[in-house]
């Protein structure tokens, strides 16, 4: 044999264990639900809705599902043996019906007792996030599945004049600094957060919203944030809160905000988004979104337009 002939071979011959561990190595895709603002409630027939809704999402091919807050309807401005009748409710409906692996988010319609026409006193045990805590877990936690790191973030922040607004707090945001750092270079990361840090929703929403004492309708603290998710070159954020779907791309980074399950509060259409959810695909470093509906109509139907 031609000494050519032996170098080629001795060259080429590590080659192959090299590619095959790449083919092994190669990222999964994987799809799951985002599901926002149940809003559970028994009228206006929202207990069929969730159940049409978690159903569909349980026959589809979906790995699991994050629930991304506002479970019900309402704990901030109800009495506490309400909002606990809310709260068994909702849990009744999503173990006899949502089939699959689900990680829930704090939302805030999810805090007890916050605004004072509920009668709940701030000294109740469960006020506040208590409420959600002792039924779901902390209330900002991080999770891996197929090789994609998720962080889940608590984005209520809850005021000294017994109101809300959107704020990721500092405790958070030093655990999440130093939880992001702990990941390998190049990991692929998703965080999650009820309350949005980017939407369009200040050009559209409506007038009264406009009118609340804090803002309500993003994280006010959202560039701190962003420093860090940017740092780490975080793949997507998934929201909820404002029940209409958007999705804005920003520096490689894509925000991607559910409609509500509830839509307009079980009233049919909110701003151009139906009843639905959001199926989320990972692909590599690409997350792609499809909103879904899932065929509920309200027994009191009022579209609110754009």
């Amino acid at each position: 044999m031609h000494r050519r002939t032996l170098l080629r071979g001795a060259l080429a011959a590590p080659l192959a264990p090299v590619a095959l561990r790449e083919a092994v190595a190669a990222p999964e895709s994987f799809t799951f639900a985002l599901l926002g603002d149940c809003h559970i409630r028994p009228e206006l027939d929202a207990v069929r809705g969730c159940t049409l809704c978690f159903e569909q999402v349980s026959a589809s091919p979906v790995d699991f599902v994050l629930q991304n807050g506002d479970h019900i309807e309402d704990a901030l401005e109800t009495n506490r043996t309400r909002a606990t009748m809310l709260m068994d409710l909702y849990q009744q409906t999503e173990r006899a019906h949502l089939r699959k692996k689900v990680y829930h988010v704090l939302g805030n319609h999810d805090c007890l007792g916050v605004f004072p026409a509920s009668g709940v006193s701030p000294d109740a045990p469960e006020y506040g996030k208590r409420f959600y805590t002792d039924r779901f877990g902390p209330r900002y936690y991080a999770f891996d599945h197929k090789g994609v790191h998720f962080v889940v973030l608590d984005s209520v922040g809850i005021t000294a004049d017994r109101s809300y607004e959107g704020r990721v707090d500092a405790e958070q945001l030093a655990w999440l600094a130093a939880d992001l750092a702990a990941q390998p270079a190049g990991a692929r990361i998703i965080a999650v957060t009820h309350i949005p840090l980017i939407t369009a929703m200040r050009c559209y929403e409506p007038e009264s919203w406009l009118n609340t004492p804090h803002n309500w309708t993003n994280v006010v603290n959202a560039r701190e944030v962003l420093r860090i998710l940017y740092a780490h070159k975080v793949l997507a954020v998934l929201q909820a809160h404002s029940h209409v779907y958007e999705r804005i791309e920003l520096n490689g980074m894509a925000f991607i905000t559910t409609g509500a399950v509830a839509g307009a509060d079980w009233r049919g259409s909110f701003l151009g988004t139906p009843e639905g959810y959001t199926e989320v695909t990972v692909a590599g470093r690409t997350v792609h979104s499809d909103y879904r509906t899932y065929g509920f109509a309200s027994v009191d139907r009022e579209d609110v337009p754009i």
